[in-house]
């Protein structure tokens, strides 16, 4: 018998059930019940273990010290637990097979009564965000979870698996069993589009400290880090003929796009600027209040592209390349609005003031009808100067709007796809450049029902994550090299 078990203590059947069908495993020699105070009566087969909250380093330094096989179960939930044929079978015999130090499963969820697949992605090093969906059971070799525990520094209250995790990924394979090896009961029935601003969520703001200290650490350790020192930048290429474009992509938003333009057009500055909008083969009407509008007032440089290929990324390099794009370009999206007629203004200023090669405002959420709704306002606040630029690689998004200071995209050029895009080439930039920020909100977001993140079921969002956590291994290991290279040099 070689595997620990450790779970959350949960009232009624649940707890009962899930210690059962673990006994029922030959491979299971303990099981430990994780709880601040001691339990009465204990279900049979298992012991009370302190644990005052499951993800901080005071529990898992309780565990290490009580682990005496060579492999952990870590069970994340208090609801109950149904595996499936062989299960640990299968976790020990993979993990034992690729050397890993933590294996984790795809599983099924049992949502409203009913199963639901729940398939999960593979870890890779730019798998950084703290967010990262393991599912909720955990498998670790022993001897990994230990060292993992005791090479660390700090004591987090809320930060210690995160923190667990990435260390114990410098030194140990972390490897994705792509098979449904258990159920569990899944409480969270929000829609996609209500879980993607919980990092945010001014209540979690203690939280949040706390990851960002473990993933800075760890980027020291692995030569990721990168000091708040910046290349300089300078805004004297003189052939813009416009100071500032607003970049609109769009497709079929007739509903919205008539609202954009006229936040736009109606902005007030003491420089010139101008709207593009690339409308990429709208079939709804979008087309025609374009050409409308594009008619009436020159500011607006209505493009139909040539190419029937482009993403939103591929349609900001349309704009940006254009010979009318000003120095700086600043999105919007086609569903949105800004604030108020001082936005455009602001950004620039923001640019000067900054000396940055990027800023990024924030916003207000709103519903259709510009009604403010939850978690309001959106500020980033988790961006700093100091470490602004080591945090972006853990956060999901750098906020909005987004502007940039054009020569930069012309040279970076943007990926060409419809999601990730702006994180790509803002994690790009902030390898060398300051990036500004505007606390205050600049536009308004609609969340409504044709909002592309609204409601998306779980494999559009694991290729979504997948890609952003793709793209955050591309710049991790850029920032190593550049790293071993300033090293060489001094």
């Amino acid at each position: 018998m070689n595997i620990n078990c450790f779970i959350p203590y949960g009232q009624g059947e649940g707890i009962e059930n899930t210690v059962k069908e673990l006994i029922a495993c030959p491979f299971v020699n303990k099981i430990f019940i994780l709880s601040e105070e001691n339990i009465p009566s204990l279900p049979k087969g298992s012991t009370w273990l302190q644990s005052r909250n499951l993800h901080s380093s005071e529990t898992l330094k309780n565990i290490a010290a009580q682990v005496d096989s060579p492999y952990l179960l870590l069970y994340l939930k208090n609801s109950p637990l149904s595996l499936s044929q062989f299960a640990l079978e299968r976790f020990t015999q993979v993990c034992e097979d690729m050397g890993a130090g933590f294996v984790y499963s795809d599983y099924y969820g049992m949502k409203n009564g009913e199963t639901t697949i729940n398939p999960v992605i593979d870890y890779q090093e730019g798998s950084l965000r703290d967010d990262f969906n393991f599912g909720s059971l955990l498998f670790f070799k022993s001897k990994a979870f230990c060292d993992a525990v005791n090479r660390t520094k700090d004591s987090y209250a809320y930060a210690g698996l995160y923190n667990l995790r990435l260390k114990l990924s410098q030194q140990w394979p972390i490897f994705r069993i792509p098979e449904y090896l258990y159920t569990e009961i899944e409480l969270d029935n929000r829609l996609s589009g209500e879980k993607i601003f919980d990092y945010v969520d001014p209540k979690n703001r203690q939280v949040q400290i706390e990851m960002e200290k473990a993933c800075t650490e760890h980027l020291k350790e692995i030569g990721g880090y990168m000091e708040p020192r910046f290349d300089k930048i300078s805004f004297d290429e003189s052939h813009f003929s416009t100071e500032a474009s607003v970049v609109i992509p769009v497709r079929n938003r007739v509903k919205t796009i008539e609202d954009a333009i006229k936040s736009v057009l109606s902005q007030k500055t003491d420089f010139k600027f101008n709207l593009i909008v690339v409308d990429n083969y709208s079939t709804d009407g979008t087309t025609e209040i374009l050409e409308r509008y594009a008619t009436s007032d020159k500011r607006l440089i209505h493009i139909i592209p040539q190419r029937k290929d482009l993403g939103i990324g591929g349609c900001w390099n349309e704009a940006v390349s254009h010979p009318q794009c000003g120095k700086f370009a600043i999105q919007l999206d086609s569903d949105d609005l800004y604030i108020d007629d001082n936005t455009i203004k602001q950004i620039v200023e923001a640019f000067y003031e900054q000396q940055c090669g990027m800023v990024v405002g924030s916003y207000q959420m709103v519903n259709f009808k510009l009604e403010e709704i939850p978690p309001g306002i959106i500020d980033h606040k988790e961006w700093t100067p100091d470490n602004g630029r080591n945090n972006a690689l853990r956060i999901n998004g750098l906020g909005a709007p987004r502007a940039f200071y054009t020569p930069l995209l012309r040279k970076i050029k943007i990926p060409n796809v419809s999601y990730g895009e702006d994180y790509a080439v803002g994690l790009s930039i902030s390898r060398h450049y300051q990036i500004g920020r505007v606390y205050s909100p600049l536009y308004l977001c609609r969340r409504w029902d044709d909002n592309s993140d609204a409601s998306l079921d779980v494999v559009k969002m694991n290729g979504h994550n997948l890609y952003k956590d793709r793209i955050r291994t591309i710049e991790l290991k850029a920032r190593i090299h550049l790293n071993q290279l300033k090293n060489q040099i001094s």
